[in-house]
């Protein structure tokens, strides 16, 4: 779902980061829903092909075992792509307000190849790294929010929480799940697991 770690030619290539909370959630409905490994599989691949995530870090993690940093990151720079268990991202971007690092982040995703038009339902997922407290992440979904309702996406779901998480890493990811029908029922479906609870 990392759009940043590789270009939608090369999606064999991309890392895994946050897009994994829909998309587990998604699979686990599908597996309580469905008979045979192969249907399984084919609704997984259809969450992971209908998702599409954008992070970037204000400070880099720490190593449990030594406190050091995991990477090195000037005051005034915001780094791009970061991975989730504290790799160094792939670019730097110079230091901004929330709202024009909303519309940065947001024209990365929009300009992958992921079709977005007025009328498609999504799940917008608004993930800490880590450090990022829950007030920043509102911010950060104010911001957003009116960008997606001005392209006529309809936000089926939020969810804005700290679930992919590395130690001290302070930064925001947004996720973008397109839903079909399909994946609107299974969506529907509750779950309770320690990492995200739908009721």
């Amino acid at each position: 779902d990392d759009v940043c770690s590789a270009p939608p030619t090369e999606k064999g290539k991309r890392r895994g980061i946050a897009g994994l909370v829909p998309i587990v959630k998604l699979a686990g409905a599908a597996a309580s829903q469905v008979d045979t490994l192969d249907e399984l599989a084919r609704i997984a691949q259809k969450a992971v092909d209908m998702t599409r995530t954008v992070g970037v870090s204000t400070k880099p993690g720490s190593i449990p075992a030594t406190g050091a940093p995991t990477f090195e990151l000037a005051d005034d720079l915001i780094g791009l792509g970061m991975g989730i268990h504290g790799e160094k991202g792939v670019g730097l971007i110079p230091m901004c307000p929330a709202d024009e690092l909303a519309v940065k982040i947001l024209d990365l995703l929009f300009a992958d190849d992921l079709p977005l038009g007025a009328g498609d339902e999504v799940v917008f997922f608004v993930n800490s790294l880590g450090s990022t407290h829950l007030m920043e992440l509102l911010i950060m979904l104010r911001a957003a929010r009116p960008i997606l309702e001005a392209r006529g996406l309809r936000i089926h779901q939020t969810i804005c929480d700290n679930i992919v998480t590395c130690q001290e890493m302070a930064g925001v990811s947004f996720s973008i799940t397109k839903l079909d029908a399909e994946l609107k029922r299974l969506w529907d479906l509750p779950c309770e697991s320690l990492g995200y609870t739908k009721l």
